[in-house]
């Protein structure tokens, strides 16, 4: 006998297939930079997207988050891998779902780090601990953080969540976590206990690209 959960699933397959895949119009132009989602037919929402797919959500299945892979980008397989190892964890989604290029996850709440620092939002230190255990968690499952940064890790009631996990089997290493703890203890921590300002996008985004220059130096 079915579960609640594997008929909401079946349902959810049925509109993304039959709905979204057909109504969508989305490209990677360039693998640094996030997908451009042109067109998202309703009612679905667009959630957010990364530098390989983007994330949707149905309003009749708010719990679930369908990502989608954008054409000619790779990942879907290894992404599902990562979510296999990872089972159940309170720090990362759960996958649901594979199909030929999406996945229906666990669809985690909260607001990214990033946006945050935009907003002036406190990020609590309990939520870096938080994100350093999940880490942690992920080696122990044969796993290598990779990409770990503002926008990729979420907060949930003052909870740290790592909401994408795609580069999780990379071999590299990477040191983006540990650059971003480096400038929360250095820079954020010390300004924001004096005072807590809202950051403009423009500022954040050059923060970035900086950044990215810089790591590739």
């Amino acid at each position: 006998m079915q579960t609640l959960r594997e008929e909401e699933v079946e349902k959810l397959i049925e509109l993304v297939t039959g709905e979204l895949l057909g109504g969508l119009a989305s490209e990677s132009i360039h693998p640094n930079e996030p997908v451009k989602v042109r067109w998202v037919p309703k009612p679905w929402l667009l959630l957010g997207s990364g530098n390989y797919a983007a994330v949707f959500s149905h309003p009749d299945y708010a719990e679930y988050a369908v990502k989608i892979y954008a054409p000619g980008r790779p990942g879907l397989k290894e992404e599902a891998e990562v979510y296999k190892r990872l089972g159940n964890h309170p720090s990362y989604s759960m996958c649901y779902y594979v199909g030929s290029n999406f996945l229906i996850l666990q669809r985690l709440k909260g607001i990214t780090v990033y946006d945050c620092i935009k907003r002036g939002i406190p990020v609590s230190e309990q939520a870096i601990r938080d994100i350093d255990g999940a880490l942690e968690y992920a080696c122990s499952r044969e796993l290598r953080p990779h990409d770990v940064h503002g926008k990729n890790i979420m907060i949930n009631d003052g909870r740290g969540l790592v909401v994408d996990v795609s580069d999780f089997l990379k071999h590299e290493e990477c040191t983006m976590w540990d650059d971003f703890k480096k400038a929360y203890y250095t820079l954020y921590q010390p300004l924001t206990s004096l005072w807590l300002f809202p950051v403009p996008d423009a500022v954040l985004e050059a923060v970035r690209k900086g950044y990215q220059l810089w790591r590739r130096s």
